[in-house]
């Protein structure tokens, strides 16, 4: 398929598509017009990487353990060096950190919601 169908298919915008290629992420292959061709199973490797990105990752950690991800969905490493596990373990636990953060905060401009909109309420 072509950059525009798997920027449809994937939600994602095609110079992000190519960044990912710069980044060594994906890889298309070519045509023999020279033309990218990206294979099938991008779209679930494009969206992989994207709920990677979305939950706090670099990168350069998402280089690293894409090769371990032959499922969507699915992780498998079964020769995770000791640097690897302290990555993955100190990105997880910063993840863990902003997730408390996120949630007190939305919590906090629900009590306001609920303030105002009762405050609307009873006026």
């Amino acid at each position: 398929m072509r950059i525009g169908e798997l920027s449809e298919r994937t939600g994602t915008p095609r110079r992000l598509l190519r960044y990912y290629e710069e980044q060594g992420l994906i890889l298309p292959g070519r045509c023999a017009n020279g033309y990218r061709s990206y294979d099938e199973r991008l779209v679930d490797r494009i969206l992989q990487i994207r709920g990677l990105l979305d939950a706090g990752l670099p990168t350069r950690i998402i280089k690293q353990i894409l090769p371990c991800l032959d499922k969507p969905w699915l992780i498998h490493f079964s020769d995770a060096t000791p640097e690897m596990v302290a990555t993955l373990e100190n990105e997880r636990d910063r993840m863990t950190r902003r997730i408390e953060c996120l949630t007190r905060n939305r919590e906090a401009i629900s009590q306001y919601l609920d303030a105002v909109l009762g405050n609307h309420a009873t006026s």
